[in-house]
C-alpha cells in the first residue's frame, strides 16, 4: 500500500509525538522520523546522504558558532558567582522594602539573564541564591518560588538569547537585529513583573514582610560588585548595535570578556574553568543534536509540502490575520505542556514561518512574539520547565505551591503579549535604527 506525501507527514507527526512520550530525546526522535520519511518518499540513498550533509553543514556553519560561544559566556558567568553578587546588590538597595526581596530577585534575574541567556540556568541558580533569603524573612513559599520561576523566563527574551539565535538561523533573519529587538520587550517584562509584585503588596500588604535595612556602605559596596556583568552586557550589545562585530564575533568577545572579568576578580580557578567548559560543551552538544534532527525533519516536511498546505489552510479560514495569529499562539501554549522551548521553536517555526510571511507580519517582530509565548510555556501548568527545575532544587515545595505563586505572573505575561502584538514598534524601533 502506497501512502501519499500528506499521509506520510501525518504518520510522521504521530510517530514523533509517540517517541517523545516514550522519552526518546527530541533531536533523535525528529532525526529518526525525518530520515525514515525522507527515505520512504525519495529512496534510501538520498536519505543517508541527507544525514551526513546536514550534520556536517550544521556543525561547520560559521553562523551556528554563535550558539557555543554564548553558551560558554553563560557558563563562565554562572561559575564565577555573578548571580550572587547581582542579588546581593539588589537586596542591599531595596530588600528592606515590603516585597523588596521579590523585586530584588526579579532585578537580579534580569541582570543575570542579560549575560547568561538560559531560562533554566537562571531559575536553577536563583533557587539556591534567592529562595533561602526570602524564606529567612518568612516570605510565603508560593510567592518565593513563583517569583523565581517567572524571573527565570527572562533568560530567553533578554539578549543574548540562544532561542532567539536559533529562530534567526531557521528563518535566515539577522541575529543581531533579533537580539536588539529583544531589549525593549525584555525591559518591559522585567518592569511588569515588578508591577505584579507591587500589586500583590498593595492588595495583601501583610503577605510580604520587609527585610532588614542595609547600611549605605553595604549598598555602595553591592553596587560596585555589579560592574562585571553590566560592562559585559553593554560591551556585547553596543558592539552588535553599532555593527562593530557580528553576532558570532559578539559571542566570542562575550566569552573572552566573561573569562577575563572572572579571572581578574579571582573567581575563576582551574576547577571553575573546567566546570564552565564541560557545561558549555554538554549544552551545545544537546542543542546541536536537536538542530540537526530538526533540520532533517524539516527537509522531510518540505518534500511532503506540509508548510504550503498549512499556509493554505490557515489563510483560508476566513478569521483574519490576527485570528490566525491567535490560533498559532494557542498552539504554542498547548505545546508548552509537551516539550521544552528549544524543541518547540525548532519543530514549529519551519511550518509556521511561511504562514507569517503570507499574512504580512514582520519576521523580526514575530520572533519576539514567539519567544514570549514560549517563555509563558516555561511556567504555565500543568507542565512548566522552570517549575520542574525549581522543584528539583527545592525539595520541600510541591508543584501546586509553585504554580499557585506563578499565576499572577502568568496573567501579567498574557497582558504583555497583548501589548506587544498591539504595538509592534516596541520590538521593531531599535532594530530599525541599526545601520
Amino acid at each position: 500500500m502506497d501512502f501519499s506525501p500528506t499521509q506520510v507527514a501525518i504518520i510522521g507527526f504521530v510517530v514523533l509525538f509517540a517517541l517523545m512520550l516514550l522519552r526518546v530525546p527530541v533531536g533523535m526522535a525528529m532525526g529518526l522520523v525525518g530520515v525514515c520519511g525522507f527515505g520512504y518518499l525519495s529512496g534510501s540513498g538520498p536519505a543517508l546522504k541527507l544525514i551526513g550533509q546536514t550534520s556536517m553543514r550544521t556543525v561547520t556553519d560559521y553562523n551556528f558558532g554563535v550558539i557555543p560561544m554564548f553558551m560558554l559566556m553563560g557558563s563562565l558567568v554562572t561559575v564565577s558567582g555573578m548571580s550572587r553578587e547581582l542579588f546581593r546588590a539588589a537586596n542591599a538597595l531595596i530588600g528592606h522594602l515590603r516585597g523588596g526581596l521579590g523585586v530584588a530577585t526579579i532585578l537580579a534575574c534580569g541582570g543575570f539573564a542579560a549575560v547568561c541567556g538560559s531560562s533554566v540556568a537562571t531559575a536553577a541558580t536563583f533557587s539556591t541564591v534567592a529562595y533561602p533569603e526570602m524564606r529567612r524573612f518568612n516570605y510565603p513559599q508560593s510567592f518565593s518560588t513563583g517569583v523565581i520561576a517567572a524571573g527565570g523566563t527572562l533568560g530567553i527574551i533578554i539578549p543574548p538569547s540562544t532561542v532567539l539565535a536559533v529562530y534567526a538561523i531557521l528563518t535566515q533573519q539577522d541575529i543581531g537585529k533579533l537580539f536588539i529587538a529583544g531589549v525593549i520587550p525584555g525591559i518591559l517584562a522585567l518592569l511588569m513583573y515588578i508591577l505584579t509584585i507591587s500589586v500583590i503588596v498593595w492588595w495583601r500588604p501583610h503577605l510580604l514582610p520587609a527585610g532588614e535595612v542595609k547600611p549605605w556602605s553595604e549598598r555602595m559596596a553591592g553596587l560596585k560588585e555589579v560592574w562585571g556583568p553590566l560592562t559585559l552586557f553593554l560591551f556585547v550589545m553596543v558592539g552588535l548595535y553599532s555593527g562593530l562585530f557580528t553576532p558570532t564575533e559578539a559571542g566570542g568577545v562575550g566569552a573572552v570578556g566573561a573569562f577575563l572579568i572572572g579571572w581578574v576578580r579571582g573567581k575563576l580557578g582551574k576547577a571553575e574553568m573546567l566546570e564552565a567548559l564541560l557545561s558549555a560543551t554538554r549544552t551545545s552538544a544537546a542543542v546541536f543534536t536537536v538542530l540537526i534532527g530538526a533540520l532533517i525533519f524539516g527537509y522531510f516536511l518540505t518534500i511532503t509540502q506540509v508548510p504550503q498546505n498549512v499556509t493554505e489552510f490557515l489563510t483560508g479560514l476566513g478569521v483574519g490575520k490576527y485570528g490566525v495569529l491567535a490560533l498559532i499562539m494557542l498552539m504554542y501554549l498547548v505545546l508548552g505542556c509537551l516539550m521544552d522551548a528549544m524543541a518547540m521553536i525548532i519543530l514549529t517555526v519551519p511550518i509556521i514561518y511561511p504562514v507569517i510571511l503570507e499574512l504580512g507580519f514582520d519576521p523580526i517582530w514575530f520572533g519576539i512574539i514567539v519567544v514570549m509565548v514560549v517563555e509563558l510555556g516555561l511556567i504555565h501548568p500543568p507542565v512548566g520547565m522552570n517549575v520542574f527545575v525549581i522543584k528539583s532544587v527545592i525539595k520541600d515545595v510541591s508543584f501546586s505551591t509553585i504554580f499557585k505563586g506563578v499565576i499572577p505572573f502568568i496573567a501579567m505575561d498574557l497582558l504583555r503579549l497583548v501589548i506587544l502584538i498591539a504595538f509592534p514598534a516596541l520590538s521593531l524601533w531599535l532594530p530599525s535604527q541599526m545601520g
